[in-house]
Formats: structure tokens, sequence, C-alpha cells
């Protein structure tokens, strides 16, 4: 079946500097992925990230591995074949837990797979002493039964079939431990074709060193250079903030102007329907201007005969003030021919009453 995917995720790794073994140096520009592979064949565990073609992590867990959480989103591990610390950034700690408590998993499952592998060596081990220690007397045997005639002839019966049924299980025993042995060799050739292949990207790693310094130089420029570029865009912000403001205040301004711009529409509107009686109206002015001057004409007739009215009443007035004077005049006279009257109707009667 070959190695087999058992768990995924994404993170940023990172390899501690051999140099300070303080500093980490980043070991991809972004979150990759990261996956523990479990070898069916070989009965091991693997983390293994890939970032495009090449190989960023490639570390077998051991039982005498620890996974430590730095921080709540940091996690590391040491890797002694590797000659390396590997350090994982997640974006969540969901994600760091997960990986840590699988970590935990793989290690105990490589302890079991380990103690299985020491049991099945010692197990070998202990078939081929006892296969050692039974074919010393079994070959004793075999001379003495392949001795002369008369001793093949004096050793034939039960116990020459019993020693032959032992050959024959120690004969079938030798084979099986000789599969065996070729079993292990298959596999410690596969050990050793896995740690050239370690050495050959521990190599590579280390030659990746000084690409991945000058990129981190590199890194640290365009950091700077983004940096400042950040704070021009900070005040290119504000400066489009206080424009948002002004264009916020224009636009109300602009509503206003609109609102404005639709008053007078309308009243053009107005004076434009207003217009189209003006010729009705300039007939009318002209109507009326001549009935104007035609009125005026009368006004200053009648001015005239005002003025004539006016030196009549005068006339009146001094002709009513020589009228008044004269009737005054005539009501002295009047009063006093009435007192006399007065006077004179007393006289009679007194005169009668007297009579």
């Amino acid at each position: 079946m070959g190695e087999q995917p058992i768990y995924t995720t994404r993170a940023h790794v990172f390899q501690i500097d051999r140099t300070t073994k303080k500093n980490w140096v980043p070991a991809s520009k972004q979150a990759v992925t990261v996956s523990y592979f479990y070898d069916s064949t070989r009965n091991s565990y693997r983390i293994i990230s890939v970032d495009g073609s090449k190989v960023i992590i490639n570390s077998t867990i051991t039982p005498n591995m620890m996974f430590t959480k730095t921080s709540q989103k940091f996690g590391q591990w040491a890797d002694s074949r590797a000659n390396t610390v590997f350090g994982l950034g997640f974006s969540s700690e969901q994600q760091l837990a997960k990986f840590a408590e699988k970590f935990q998993e793989v290690k105990e499952a490589a302890k079991t797979a380990r103690d299985k592998s020491q049991e099945k060596v010692e197990l070998l081990s202990n078939h081929s002493q006892q296969e050692s220690g039974r074919e010393t007397p079994t070959g004793n045997q075999a001379s003495s039964i392949n001795g002369t005639d008369d001793e093949k002839i004096f050793h034939v019966g039960p116990e020459t079939v019993l020693l032959k049924n032992e050959n024959d299980l120690l004969k079938s025993a030798v084979e099986q431990s000789n599969s065996n042995a070729k079993n292990l060799e298959t596999e410690l050739q596969t050990l050793r074709e896995n740690n050239a292949r370690l050495v050959d990207a521990l190599q590579e790693s280390s030659a990746n060193v000084e690409s991945w310094k000058k990129q981190l130089s590199a890194s640290k420029e365009e950091s700077d250079t983004l940096r400042a570029k950040i704070a021009d865009l900070e005040v290119q912000c504000n400066e489009a903030s206080q424009e948002k403001q002004r264009n916020a205040q224009l636009g109300v301004r602009v509503q206003e102007l609109e609102a404005e711009l639709n008053d007078k529409e309308q009243e053009l509107e107005n004076l434009r329907k207003q217009a189209e009686t003006i010729p009705i109206l300039m007939a009318e002015c002209e109507s009326v201007t001549s009935k104007l001057q035609s009125a005026e004409i009368k006004n200053r007739e009648l001015e005239g005969r005002i003025d004539v009215l006016h030196l009549d009443v005068d006339e009146s007035r001094q002709k009513q003030g020589n009228i008044k004077g004269e009737l005054k005049k005539f009501m002295d006279v009047l009063d006093v021919k009435l007192d006399e009257l007065h006077e004179f109707r007393r006289g009679l009667s007194r005169l009668g009453a007297d009579n």
C-alpha cells in the first residue's frame, strides 16, 4: 500500500537557525500543507511538507520526540536525525491543539510499533539460538546414523523416526529464519535508502540556508519598504478620509443646489407660462395706454374745468361771505324785530288782561 496520509493541515513552516540556535528561519513564504503519513510496509510515521517542488519537512516520528507549544498558535519539535528543530505557526489555537493531539497519537503508535519490532527481533534471535543449540546434537545423531552398516542396523527404530521429524522441523525453522533475515535485510536496505534521501535532503537544506538568508535579508528590505509604503498609505488614507468628508459635504451642497435648481426651473417654467401671456398683456397694456392717454386728455380738460370751478367756488365763497354778512345783519335786525314783536305781544297780553 505504501505511505498513506492520515491527517493534513496548513501552517507556516520554520527551522531553527543552526548557527545561533535561537532565531527561526522561515522555510515557506506562506502557509503550506503539513501531513502525517503512515508507511504500512515499514510500520513507521512521518511528517512531510512540500512547498512547490521542494521538501521542507521530512521528519520520521520516534517515541522519544516531544512536541512543545511555545505560544497560543506556535509549536515545535526537535528531529535528531535531521539535526534541526522544526516550528509550525498556525492560524488558530484549535489547529495547533489538533496537531499536538495527533502528534501524541502518532508517537504512541510509533512506540507500540517499536515494541512489537523489538519483540519480533527477540523472538527471532531466541529461535535462532534454539536452532543453533539443536543443530549440534542433530549432527552427532546424523553422524551416528550415517556410520557403519552395523550401527545403522543397530539404530534403526522409533528413535530414528523421531530424530528425522525433529530434523525436518529444524529445517523448516531455519528456512523461516532465513526468510526473516532476508526481510530484515530488505528493511535495512530500505532504511539505508531513506537515510541517503534524508542526507540528500539535509544537504539540500544546508545549501538552501544561504539562499534563505538572502531571502530573509531581501524580505527585511521588502518589509521596510512595505512599512514605508504603509505609512504613506496611512497618510493617503487620512487624506482620503478628509477628502471623503469634503465629498460628503459637497454631496450635501450639491443636493441643496439641485433642490434650488429645481425651484429655479419651476420658477422659469412659471415665467415661461407667464411669458406666453405677455402678448395678450401687451395688447391689453396698449389698450390701457390709449385709454390712459384719453383719460389724461380728459383729466386735463377736467383740470381746466376744475380750475374754472375753483374760481367759481372762490367767487361763490366770496358771495357766500357777503351773503352771510348780510344775513347776519338781517338776523340781527330780525332778532331786534322779534324782540320788539315779543314786547308788543306782551303789551297786548297785558292790555287783554287789563281789559
